[in-house]
């Protein structure tokens, strides 16, 4: 009797190699460390940290999440315990297991993105990084870096000089044409873009006829976004040469594999962590089912196998 042949699941993003297409979402998963003791982290494909900052931030005062029909809220903004502390309490756990490790950056200002990439990059344990463009630039009156294509792409290129590893841009949806965006960065060097981030929404307290989050506004995540990051995924995979890493309300197998299946080489799970802390090992060992029932070798056989007719 033939032993069944168990499907290959590597993907390649750019330079970066990961074991399964299946990474986590920064922001819902700690540092790693918060969820060791749930999952294995050797079997994941990569651990996407939470965003770091260049000093440690406090974020934004409670109430800041809220469960919404299909998803949540939250206003969490960013809390974090700064990049050093994070080289030198978190990196060294992260360091243990056979798994990519992504930092996700952000900052308020050029200067704050170019020191953030730099300590990184001299960091051993990090293997890329991804960068965070839905933040306000505080020297530009507010205005996002991801709203803008010459700003996004600015940003891209400040990240690029100032590291040797992979740099992934995190692309927001909250604007008029992420496609124009997802170019701009592509052209200032960006190695793979990741989307989408939360959808701006908010929530009120009928009682108290005030909102529930204490920021009015917070990021809208889980299932109810998923039709909306496929479609974004879909629109900028049609237009880019380097990879793309889907990301919004993948719950299960199924829904990872739409994200694959419409172009997607990758995906990271998000707000399913909360629901079940064994979310990401489960969307592997789905994903691998499909395969094997389907008689496919290699998880790369589905990707960008979308038809339209």
């Amino acid at each position: 009797m033939k032993s069944k042949t168990v499907p290959r699941m590597a993907v390649h993003l750019g330079r970066l190699k990961l074991k399964n297409p299946v990474m986590t979402a920064s922001g819902t998963f700690g540092y790693g460390e918060e969820y060791a003791d749930y999952v294995d982290l050797n079997k994941l494909g990569a651990v996407v940290v939470k965003g770091l900052s260049l000093k440690p931030r406090l974020g934004n005062p409670p109430p800041r999440i809220m469960e919404t029909t299909g998803g949540m809220l939250n206003s969490v903004g960013l809390q974090n315990i700064g990049v050093d502390a994070f080289i030198e309490n978190k990196l060294p756990f992260l360091r243990k297991y056979d798994t990519a490790v992504i930092a996700n950056i952000y900052g308020e200002t050029y200067d704050e993105f170019k020191k953030v990439a730099k300590k990184l990059n001299a960091a051993r344990g990090v293997h890329a990084l991804e960068v965070n463009i839905s933040c306000p630039n505080v020297k530009s009156g507010g205005v996002i870096f991801g709203s803008d294509p010459k700003i996004a792409a600015r940003v891209t290129k400040t990240v690029k000089e100032e590291t040797s590893l992979p740099v992934i841009v995190k692309l927001t949806p909250n604007v008029t044409d992420i496609v124009a965006v997802a170019r701009a960065v592509e052209k200032a060097g960006a190695d793979a873009i990741s989307l989408i981030n939360t959808l701006t929404g908010m929530s009120v307290d009928l009682k108290t006829r005030k909102p529930h989050l204490k920021n009015i506004t917070g990021g809208l995540s889980g299932p109810a976004i998923k039709p909306v990051a496929l479609r974004m995924v879909w629109d900028v995979v049609q237009m880019v040469s380097i990879p793309v890493i889907g990301i919004g309300g993948i719950m299960t197998a199924r829904d990872a594999l739409e994200f694959l299946i419409v172009g997607a080489q990758a995906v990271q799970i998000g707000t399913a962590n909360f629901v079940n802390p064994h979310a990401t090992l489960e969307v592997i060992e789905g994903m691998r089912q499909y395969l094997a029932a389907n008689k496919i070798k290699d998880i790369n056989e589905i990707i960008a196998a979308f038809q339209t007719k």
